[in-house]
């Protein structure tokens, strides 16, 4: 099973946003037969039996082993990855172009080159899978706190004059044998998880108070005061 698979085919695609048959997919990180899902997924049988067949046809699930059981054989299945990732190639003809105004202000220009992280290294690894290889790459995940935006800015200055220095120095345009890579950074904040209904703060209510007019209690009660002047 491999950890991860690029769906490049709208067909392959459309079978896996499928409400149950994504659940089929999660379910079989564990291999297992079509009566094993239904009890799982709480489905018929006959129901599971049917998208199972659709996605064995889709490549996404794949057939373990088979076992017999009297005069039936058990089919077991087991999904192809442990998790999916559609390739923007899938809509070929609106998937997000990055030479198209290119702005490395823009979140939707960052956003196009992801798109197009996600074709270039799905398509490598579905022939390095063919080929029974793997793919050279390198990756560096990192979080930063700025103090201020000019800090960001003063960190994207350096970071850019940092990469422009290192492609220099190594590119060769002229070399035999040589081989072209891209090298794409990215810095964008990071999204705040959502925070529960009952967790978040109360807008305080600024609205006027109505005045109270109901008759306020006489305080009948004798004073210290007046209690003195009577002794004398």
């Amino acid at each position: 099973m491999l950890d991860v698979a690029v769906i490049e085919e709208p067909a392959a695609a459309e079978a896996s946003l499928d409400p149950i048959r994504s659940r089929i997919l999660a379910a079989l990180a564990e291999p297992g037969s079509a009566a094993m899902l239904a009890t799982r997924l709480e489905l018929p049988r006959q129901k599971v039996n049917y998208h199972l067949k659709e996605l064995e046809r889709h490549g996404l699930v794949e057939l373990a082993e088979e076992r017999r059981k009297g005069n039936v054989t058990e089919r077991v299945y087991r999904a192809t990855a442990a998790s999916y990732v559609i390739s923007p190639s899938v809509l070929a003809a609106v998937s997000p172009d990055p030479s198209r105004s290119p702005d490395q202000l823009s979140a939707r220009w960052l956003l196009a080159l992801g798109s197009r992280l996600v074709q270039e290294v799905g398509a490598l690894l579905t022939g390095a899978s063919r080929a029974g290889r793997r793919v050279a790459s390198f990756g560096i995940d990192a979080q930063v706190r700025f103090a201020s935006a000019a800090d960001r800015t003063a960190f994207a200055e350096e970071l850019s004059l940092a990469v422009a220095t290192l492609v220099s120095r190594y590119h060769d345009e002229s070399a035999p044998g040589g081989r072209s890579h891209r090298v794409v950074v990215g810095l964008h904040q990071i999204p705040s998880a959502p925070q529960p209904e009952d967790d978040r703060p109360q807008p305080a209510d600024t609205r006027p108070q109505p005045a109270d007019t109901r008759p306020q209690p006489t305080d009948t009660r004798p004073r210290p005061e007046a209690d003195q002047e009577n002794r004398t």
